[in-house]
């Protein structure tokens, strides 16, 4: 009616629960578990905006930069830069600070 259980299959399956709480505690918790993946999606996704951003400006930039080539002079934005840069006004005008 009573049946015994030995030792080594105690043993046995202790280390296996073991061995299988390990596993899944590195899968959920470690270096390449599902934490430090939602981790770097979110990092991805930040430097993805970050990336935009930079795009745009780049873009911005090129643009300004193309207005004021030989190729294409843009007076109005030459005066402006002049004005800014170099701090120069005509007479007539008034400069607020």
């Amino acid at each position: 009616m009573f049946r015994t259980v030995s030792l080594t299959v105690l043993g046995l399956t202790a280390v296996l629960m073991v061995v299988g709480a390990y596993f899944t505690f590195t899968a959920v918790q470690g270096n390449y578990g599902l934490f430090q993946r939602i981790q770097i999606e979110a990092e991805a996704d930040r430097l993805e905006l970050q990336l935009a951003a930079l795009r745009e400006e780049k873009e911005r930039m090129e643009i300004l930069t193309r207005r004021l080539s030989d190729e294409f002079l843009d007076l109005d934005l030459l005066d402006e830069r002049a004005r800014n840069v170099l701090g120069y006004k005509r007479p007539d005008e008034l400069v607020l600070p």
